[in-house]
């Protein structure tokens, strides 16, 4: 309901509108806006803080870049249209999550990061930085990671995935996390030329924590910007990482996560 009710308040007065309902943020270049994935709540957050921002450009984790670009003019104010792009290579099924992003700032130009399972899998046989390409030692995705991080984020990929991953595919999955990192820092950067911000962007907390995420690629690559970072918790649990701030919302009613590695 919070979602339809958020459609129908930016169609009918504007993003503009929004802002009075935001809390002051600092002034930066970029500002990247976290979430649990299926909390409705924090997908309603984004759009009154992208609509209180006005960003000239929104960068999305869950649109591919080829995507991204085909969000034409007639698409801006077309709620089907913009729920039905190809969202987390899923189509319309969680379109409704992140529309009103787009419709908070219909004059944004916007650009995607996702990186698809079949890029995925050619990443995991070449390596990540490899695949990047000749880019990777500008972001830092080519620098090892000390033996304690490394450690750290092996053990929260095991956790993550309830604890149902052999040891040897652990490296992997940090390196896959890695490489998203660098491209959402990459095209974050790519934004940045093309409008000199402020952009925003919409991705989940694990690629928003400043520790970890995007924004120790992009910083590596742009020392000058300014990053601000939201994460985004539930009632009584707080994102793991460092963030500039986290807000908080009521826990989404969901499945048990672990239910499908349940050998049973």
């Amino acid at each position: 309901m919070k979602q339809i009710a958020l459609f129908v308040f930016i169609l009918c007065f504007g993003p503009v509108a929004l802002a009075d309902q935001t809390d002051f943020l600092p002034k930066a270049n970029v500002y990247v806006i976290g979430e649990i994935h299926d909390n409705m709540d924090h997908h309603v957050r984004q759009a009154e803080l992208t609509a209180a921002i006005m960003p000239k450009a929104l960068v999305f984790e869950m649109l591919s870049a080829e995507d991204a670009q085909a969000i034409g003019p007639e698409k801006r104010r077309d709620v089907n249209a913009l729920q039905a792009l190809n969202w987390w290579e899923r189509g319309s099924d969680v379109g409704t999550h992140y529309a009103p992003i787009l419709l908070a700032a219909p004059e944004a130009l916007v650009f995607g990061a996702h990186v698809s399972r079949e890029r995925v899998h050619t990443a995991m046989l070449q390596g990540a930085a490899s695949y990047f390409g000749v880019q990777s030692e500008i972001y830092g995705l080519s620098a090892s990671l000390g033996d304690e991080e490394q450690a750290a984020r092996e053990a929260y990929q095991l956790a993550a995935h309830c604890d149902a991953l052999p040891a040897e595919i652990l490296p992997i999955m940090v390196d896959v996390q890695r490489l998203r990192d660098a491209e959402l820092a990459r095209a974050t950067a790519q934004a940045l030329t093309k409008t000199d911000g402020p952009v925003v962007v919409i991705t989940g907390n694990g690629h928003a924590r400043k520790d970890w995420g995007m924004s120790v690629y992009l910083t590596k690559a742009r020392a000058d910007l300014l990053v601000y970072s939201i994460g985004q918790g539930e009632t009584g649990l707080m994102p793991e990482g460092v963030f500039d701030e986290v807000r908080y919302s009521p826990a989404a009613s969901r499945d048990d996560p672990c239910a499908a590695f349940s050998k049973d």
